[in-house]
């Protein structure tokens, strides 16, 4: 099973002078310890999720994978994820491809519908980042049109195909893509979600590998079981093979608190990893309560070996 790990909590109590080498000391040693992958949120102010105000430190997501790309040599960089609505199709595409080329071949592009609701205006001093640096952001049905169009312009441009593209949200007389991408066909694509009617039948469809968080209930989670095999039948229904994607998930895991850092917390955190490998997850995602430091980092490097030495069921 391959292993990442999640930027997303920059609260380091350090001068924001200092941030930088926060940052990449963390991606750095994570690259050195053998990660498989490194995330960072695409968010422009912070999300209460992380239990931070929106005006804790959220650097902007593409900025700072080019940073990282250019201070680690072999792990693999993404968001997670972008949502459809705060980028331009063909703009998105050109940056990753970009930080592919430059990175050697190491990119994701991590994508999905964004938030899971539509949230109200909330006027002078908003905690919503779309409404407070004026981006639009249409209701949740709109945004899955988006992201449908979105994944057929990413094939598109990445196939070489420089034909009109004539969208309903979306017009591009010359989708153009110079320098192309260092990977072939294209760099994976990740779509994160767990809808079953629609953003798993856009997986089987459009993506590389699909993204779900192992939570048992909320608008995000739901039963991994189950929604692998929804997403079985998406592929059936298209005639796309199953095995072919790549089945990516998120795991609540703090190896710097209890009980999860206790010997207990850890066997039950690899046990839960075999379960998860046992339903056809072959890579996971973990993010502290916190930013990372020192020694949760190095708690969860000390796991590394086993959970490498997992293996993802063959056919889910």
């Amino acid at each position: 099973m391959k292993i990442g790990i999640v930027l997303g909590d920059f609260s380091w109590p350090v001068p924001v002078t200092e941030l930088a080498a926060q940052v990449t000391g963390v991606a750095r040693a994570a690259d050195e310890a053998g990660f498989d992958s490194l995330w960072v949120m695409d968010h422009f102010f912070q999300i209460r999720l992380t239990g931070n105000p929106p005006e804790s430190p959220m650097p902007e997501a593409y900025a700072l994978l080019g940073v990282l790309a250019g201070q680690t040599e072999r792990i693999r960089l993404g968001t997670l994820v972008t949502s459809v609505a705060y980028r331009h199709p063909g703009v998105l595409v050109k940056a990753v491809s970009t930080l592919d080329v430059l990175s050697g071949g190491r990119m994701y592009l991590g994508i999905g519908a964004g938030a899971p609701f539509n949230p109200p205006p909330q006027g002078p001093g908003t905690a919503f980042e779309g409404e407070g640096l004026g981006i639009p952001f249409p209701p949740l049905a709109a945004r899955f049109e988006m992201l449908e169009e979105a994944l057929a312009i990413a094939h598109q441009m990445w196939r070489g195909d420089e034909t009109p593209f004539a969208g309903r949200h979306y017009q591009l007389a010359r989708p153009l893509n110079s320098p192309a991408s260092a990977q072939r066909p294209r760099p994976p694509i990740l779509i994160a979600g767990g809808g079953e009617k629609k953003t798993l039948r856009l997986v089987a469809r459009y993506g590389d590998a699909c993204h779900l968080l192992d939570v048992a209930d909320g608008p995000l989670g739901g039963d991994p079981r189950r929604k692998l095999a929804v997403l079985r039948e998406h592929c059936a229904a298209t005639g796309r093979d199953y095995r072919e994607i790549e089945k990516t998930v998120n795991v609540p895991f703090d190896p710097g608190d209890a009980p999860a850092g206790t010997a207990s917390g850890r066997r039950a955190f690899l046990t839960r990893l075999r379960e998860l490998a046992e339903m056809g997850f072959g890579h996971v995602m973990v993010a502290p309560r916190g930013p990372w430091t020192k020694d949760n980092l190095g708690a969860l490097t000390e796991l590394l070996p086993d959970v490498h030495a997992m293996t993802a069921a063959g056919d889910g």
